[in-house]
């Protein structure tokens, strides 16, 4: 490898190493929650399944508080203006305050209503409520989070959100523990922790970004107008990611239909497959990042050399995750529930996850790079058109799929496979255009 390949290598390797850690130890939220929770019994794991669909699709909704944010951040970044990347930081992070309270007291209030209409019952219903209801209020801690992190990204910084990351797992954990077998407050402690922990996360990356935006001298008040404008912005991803949760939402409607050791053992496959996509995402993060600071230089060449040398590492990456995963499919599923229905069909499933893990680290790759090219408004359209592929996919495992709960949930997860190769198809026919590639500190 020649020496420019190699400063690639390195410059991708310093944005993804600490990125990954930190982006691994996010969904270790879920997973610890869904460890300590699925003990309870499995109408508890069920109405945790429930209500972290239903918080992962709300804070989901916003991930353009971070993926938006670091592209601008990073595109004025390689135009050389540090100013102006931190006042598109200070915009963004108001932004998220105000969509977090204008989010959270309602969730709170429809919990029941929500939870009922993705098919939850009796006990799982009672249980999803009582997490939800708790949980709804530390979304504007998430959306802070998002926000601060995207600008960190943007001005090549994954090392701050790694330490908060692991920070606010460890007290997850911690208060997780204490609150459910200590305290012995159930479902509704899990919330608490995982809660308290989100809040302390957010206010210890406001603090870093705020020492930063001091010393460059950017403007810390919002500005009505320019908050205005990030959320105009934001509007394209945040259809993307409409339609992309839509996808997840559809996916976990039909488990719901399949009964309560379905819904269970979905809950536990759906939350591992979620840490191999933070896992294979680290990658995408220093896509973004990379991506815009050179198009924001003027540097075409470059975003096309990163572009190729990101996607073989997340190809490949995508194929050690999958052997992993197969190696321990069997392994994993004792680690969440003791009901050996939900475990068989936990392992079964985890099977068909292995096998699409190199698809996985192709399309996350790709998606990466152009979010940080600015290329909002074709991911948009491109994930809706997916979503009305997916429909009839869907649709068939419904209907069709054996009634046994294993070969059920295997099958639900080949469908969701053939969603993932359709938008492999897709994003790949993308990146090998150039009407991604517009240069300069603004598309």
């Amino acid at each position: 490898m020649d020496s420019a390949g190699d400063s690639r290598s390195r410059e991708v390797l310093r944005l993804a190493i600490p990125a990954f850690i930190a982006l691994i130890a996010e969904p270790l939220f879920l997973l610890a929650d869904t460890a300590i929770v699925g003990h309870l019994g499995t109408p508890e794991l069920a109405g945790l399944g429930l209500a972290s669909t239903v918080l992962l699709t709300v804070v989901g909704v916003f991930v353009f508080l971070a993926y938006g944010t670091t592209a601008v951040v990073a595109r004025h970044v390689g135009a050389g203006s540090s100013r102006g990347a931190l006042t598109a930081g200070v915009d963004g992070t108001w932004l998220a305050i105000v969509l977090g309270l204008l989010v959270a007291v309602p969730l709170a209030a429809l919990a029941p209503g929500v939870c009922r209409a993705l098919g939850g019952t009796g006990a799982a219903l009672d249980a999803a409520v009582s997490y939800l209801r708790i949980a709804a209020f530390g979304i504007p801690a998430m959306l802070v989070m998002l926000a601060c992190t995207g600008v960190l990204r943007g001005l090549q910084d994954t090392r701050t959100p790694l330490a908060a990351s692991v920070a606010g797992f460890t007290a997850n954990a911690l208060l997780n523990v204490l609150f459910v077998y200590g305290f012995h407050w159930g479902i509704a402690g899990s919330a608490i922790g995982t809660v308290l922990a989100q809040v302390g996360m957010a206010c210890w990356l406001v603090l870093v970004l705020w020492r930063q935006v001091r010393r460059a001298g950017a403007p810390l008040r919002p500005h009505p107008g320019r908050v205005l404008r990030a959320a105009r912005g934001g509007i394209p991803l945040l259809l993307r990611t409409l339609a992309l949760r839509a996808v997840l939402l559809l996916t976990t409607w039909v488990a719901t239909g399949m009964g309560v050791v379905v819904l269970a053992a979905h809950q536990v496959t759906a939350t591992i497959w979620a840490f191999l996509v933070f896992a294979l995402d680290a990658i995408a993060i220093a896509a973004q990042a990379l991506t815009g600071r050179a198009l924001g230089a003027g540097d075409a060449h470059e975003a096309r050399e990163l572009t190729r040398l990101m996607v073989r590492w997340g190809i490949w990456s995508g194929a050690v995750l999958g052997v992993l995963v197969l190696a321990l499919h069997r392994v994993l599923p004792p680690l969440f529930t003791s009901d050996p229905q939900v475990r068989a069909a936990v392992s079964t499933a985890l099977v068909v996850l292995a096998l699409g893990q190199m698809i996985c680290g192709y399309v996350f790759v790709l998606d990466g790079i152009l979010i940080g090219a600015g290329d909002t408004r074709w991911l948009a359209g491109s994930m809706a058109a997916l979503l009305v592929a997916y429909l009839p996919i869907i649709w068939a495992v419904r209907q069709f799929a054996p009634a046994a709960s294993s070969p059920a949930l295997a099958w639900l997860w080949i469908g969701f496979t053939g969603f993932l190769t359709l938008r492999a198809a897709m994003l790949g026919w993308r990146a090998r255009g150039d009407d991604w590639l517009v240069l300069g500190a603004t598309r």
